[in-house]
């Protein structure tokens, strides 16, 4: 008798945020810093955009590839922005429905897909599900993009480069000088390269750049979870220039059979949320920022980040297995670094919460060390 659970799935592990975010309900009021979903709402602008969507009736199918008004947007904001000319654009089910999509496109089984250390969670367990080999390249301690180092990966099987930028679980924004050599990369050996910049609007010391800006082999994927605080809207979108515009037509085939397409309501907000600015609500999150990295530098080893809203940090003991069970022991909730790395020397704080709990659980964690 055959078994009863593919292979596939049995290369994969259940998500560790998902774990320790399950655990916060069963807690009184705990100080969660494990999830990465904005304590804010989603504007109420947007909302009422997304309300007079439902009650005009467009709560049917969109065309596959997306309301072709907010495709047209998000081409614009891409020609715009990177001098694309004839960009494809794809609207998806979140950055995490795109993510899903290009690497069926992309990876076959044996294919390497390479990835800094530590890296977004879901590349690795889709990777391995697909049956693709992780190509894991180190870039502790400062967490900077590691151009040299992926050079040296790259081999007959590399298939795709994966970048996030600001990166989670670390919190960096990589800079034009690594972008513009990591390009000349790809480049050199025709290596495509997918850039996950679903945090790209929290960007707190200067303009997020992206390597489509240097490199046309790049898939863009970008989203509005995370910068109106849409999480449970699942909206996101895929886009891609000339050389790469039949990865999203396959891309959009796959869509068919899986998504169908994004929320429909949704996507005739995201028209509106495009051009809406978030500057105040980046500017909030810049000081949660300064309050934690100011709260534990000195006590914690750890890179002042970037953007999103995550600080990487050391855990005392070197063990941050260890560490993430006290803390909970003590009404803290964080992230075993071993979530997001082959390493599991440090753990993940989200400040996407109030000052208040950013506050009291610094001093948890002063308390802890």
């Amino acid at each position: 008798m055959k078994k009863l659970i593919a292979d596939r799935a049995e290369r994969i592990d259940a998500s560790g945020i998902r774990k320790v975010f399950a655990l916060a309900a069963s807690l009184e009021d705990p100080v969660n810093f494990s999830i990465g979903q904005p304590d804010f709402d989603v504007p109420d602008e947007l909302k009422e955009e997304a309300i007079e969507a439902i009650r005009a009736g467009a709560n049917k199918y969109t065309q596959t590839s997306g309301d072709e008004q907010l495709r047209e947007k998000v081409t614009q904001r891409l020609k715009d922005d990177f001098g694309w000319e004839n960009p494809a654009g794809l609207v998806t089910s979140g950055v995490s429905g795109g993510i899903l999509l290009a690497l069926l496109v992309l990876v076959d089984p044996g294919d390497e897909v390479i990835m800094p250390d530590p890296y977004f969670v879901m590349y690795k367990h889709l990777v391995n599900m697909l049956g693709g080999r992780c190509i894991f390249v180190d870039s502790y301690p400062r967490f900077d993009l590691p151009v040299d180092a992926i050079a040296k990966a790259i081999g007959p099987k590399t298939k795709l480069i994966a970048v996030n930028s600001p990166c989670n679980p670390t919190g960096m924004v990589y800079s034009q000088e690594r972008l513009s050599e990591l390009a000349k990369v790809a480049a050199e050996h025709n290596v495509p390269v997918l850039s996950d910049e679903i945090y790209e609007k929290f960007s707190y010391d200067g303009r997020c750049e992206s390597i489509a800006g240097y490199y046309d082999k790049t898939l863009v994927l970008r989203g509005f979870s995370k910068s109106y605080a849409m999480t449970g809207w699942r909206l996101g979108y895929a886009a891609a220039n000339e050389p790469l515009r039949a990865v999203i037509e396959e891309m959009t085939k796959i869509q068919q059979y899986t998504f169908v397409c994004a929320p429909s309501p949704f996507q005739k907000a995201a028209i509106t949320a495009i051009d809406y600015d978030v500057g105040a609500l980046v500017n909030a999150y810049r000081r949660k920022r300064d309050l934690i990295y100011d709260g534990l530098k000195g006590k914690f080893e750890l890179v002042r980040p970037s953007g999103a809203f995550y600080a990487f940090v050391k855990a005392p003991n070197g063990d941050a297995t260890a560490y993430v069970e006290k803390a909970i022991k003590n009404n803290l909730l964080i992230i075993p670094g071993n979530v997001f790395s082959e390493r599991d020397t440090h753990f993940r704080i989200s400040y996407a919460t109030s000052d208040e709990k950013i506050r009291h659980g610094i001093e948890i964690l002063h308390r802890l060390r």
